[in-house]
């Protein structure tokens, strides 16, 4: 097996680190700040396909990146990341050191760069080329600890691959109709220092365990395709046990797969669901809607989008069209519709502090239908003026961190769900989320689903498959007349932003929700 850094080795240099980072800037000459953010990750994967092995490994990673804010007359940011092994361990204080040195001469390039530009054009162009700098936050010395039962790391590889195998190889006998399936778990480890010139040293650990099921089923009229994911911050026993706390439900691997690939024989029997001209009533499940709330609500309350950082390759929000024209108090929801991020709770978005060493809190988007607020960033609070509430995480620590959706949801009302859907005369029950796709405002949106069923006098029918849900995004919200209960928590492993393309791991979800939308179908 190659030579590995444990996740243990990371409370053997945290007082070296925080020494160094901490004295850096008196040392250098125009240097502002800096920050350090030091992960190791040690985990296990294991696939199968169509009943056999497909592969199985270890997984670990090894990185750092440093940050530094510089300049004689103008403020800005420099950067510099790495991703090393377990030979640069021994010299590791060397290697952030240089990286140090990089990103020191990087923000002093910039910033000159930045004075030269602002001389060069007219006074309001000029204006635009701001000083760089961070709103300030309570500093803090911590440490957290994951939670898990069966630790990430002891999880024999033989084991692993057995597992998935055995689950593959039922899924695939489940129905003659089954054609492919695709089955993987994951479980790891992974830990991170954060240490900054203003004081800071926290160090976060995280077990994160995720299953991932992909079916097809063929029918006479053509094929279907499902997949979905379990996942939690919790250690293997998510998988050959599965989840059963407050808002986080789902059975084990095994049983999670195989319900999945019922689902998928039924809906290629299943009529495909007719288009409609006009809205309808519609009753949304917990699933649809964390989809709708990852869509709609999470990445235009990203306070970069909405600033137009990321304008040129994944669009903007309508929430912020500019400083004056914004939705900021504005009605955007009926009275039930309420929404907010909260890396506090438990999930796959949960940390206590972001990758900027700003203490986690819950920020409300909606209040009552109001709009009232973004995810943000130290650097994006101080342009608005806003307290900082701990959104900026990257993919990996050699990689600059972007604002990011954590725990994000709708909050739950106080309507029992079978009674929403009891009282609807003429509708729809759109149940679990496949495909999205989004205006680049994120204005108006369309978004499959996995079930879509009649519902007529209070009575769910026939089920169809390959439909959705096509709104103007203020309207669907506006519409919303009924809100349940059954608040639940979903894992979404796979949200990409950025270039480079970083990919996070996060929750969505909410309750049952009834408005109207029109049918997207055939």
């Amino acid at each position: 097996m190659p030579q590995r850094v444990s996740i243990d080795a990371i409370p053997q240099v945290r007082d070296a680190v925080f020494d160094l980072i901490s004295s850096y800037p008196r040392a250098r000459r125009h240097c502002r700040y800096a920050d350090v953010r030091i992960e190791v990750s040690e985990g296990k994967v294991a696939v199968a396909e169509n009943g056999m092995d497909k592969f199985s490994g270890e997984d670990y990673g090894f990185a750092f990146g440093v940050r530094v804010l510089g300049g004689e007359n103008i403020v800005s940011p420099g950067y510099f990341g790495e991703i090393v092994g377990a030979a640069d361990l021994p010299e590791l204080r060397q290697r952030l050191e240089e990286g140090l040195g990089h990103a020191y001469e990087r923000a002093l390039a910039n910033a000159r760069a930045k004075e030269g530009s602002r001389s060069r054009f007219s006074a309001g162009l000029g204006d635009a080329l701001y000083d760089m700098s961070l709103a300030p936050i309570e500093v803090r010395q911590d440490t957290t600890d994951a939670r898990y039962e069966v630790d990430p790391r002891t999880v024999p590889l033989e084991e692993a691959g057995k597992y998935v195998r055995e689950v593959s190889q039922r899924v695939q006998g489940l129905d003659p109709g089954v054609v492919f399936n695709y089955i993987s778990a994951y479980t790891m480890l992974e830990r991170q220092l954060f240490a900054s010139s203003e004081g800071a040293s926290i160090q976060q650990t995280w077990a994160i365990t995720q299953g991932t099921c992909f079916v097809v089923a063929q029918g006479k009229d053509g094929h279907q395709e499902l997949y979905d994911f379990s996942g939690h911050q919790r250690g293997w026993e998510l998988i050959t046990r599965g989840v059963e706390e407050e808002f986080i439900q789902f059975p084990h691997l095994m049983d999670f797969s195989l319900e999945l690939a019922r689902d998928t024989v039924a809906l290629a029997s299943c009529k495909p669901l007719k288009a409609t001209e006009k809205e309808v009533v519609v009753v949304t499940d917990p699933h649809y809607n964390a989809l709708v709330c990852h869509e709609v609500v999470g990445h235009p309350t990203e306070l970069d989008r909405a600033l137009k950082f990321e304008t040129g390759y994944a669009g903007r929000s309508w929430f912020l069209r500019d400083l004056k024209e914004n939705q900021l108090g504005k009605r955007v929801g009926s009275d039930l519709v309420t929404a907010f991020s909260d890396p506090t709770i438990d999930g796959f978005g949960h940390y206590m502090y972001d990758d900027e060493g700003t203490p986690a809190r819950r920020v409300y988007h909606f209040d009552k239908g109001m709009f009232c607020g973004f995810s943000n960033s130290r650097q994006t609070s101080a342009i608005m003026g806003l307290e900082p509430n701990g959104h900026y995480k990257a993919t990996d620590a050699s990689l600059v961190p972007l604002i990011r959706m954590s725990n994000t949801v709708f909050a739950p009302g106080e309507r029992d769900p079978h009674d929403i859907i009891r009282e609807v005369d003429d509708g729809y029950y759109v149940v679990g989320h496949r495909i999205p796709s989004i205006a680049e405002s994120r204005e108006n949106f369309r978004i499959t689903a996995m079930k879509v069923y009649k519902i007529k006098n209070g009575e769910i029918g026939e089920m169809f498959r390959d439909g959705g849900l096509m709104s103007d995004s203020r309207d669907y919200f506006l519409n919303v007349d009924a809100m349940g209960n059954d608040f639940r928590l979903f894992a979404i492993p796979n949200c990409g932003k950025g270039q480079p393309m970083q990919t996070k791991r996060m929750s969505n979800g909410g309750p049952t929700m009834r408005s109207r939308a029109r049918l997207s179908g055939v």
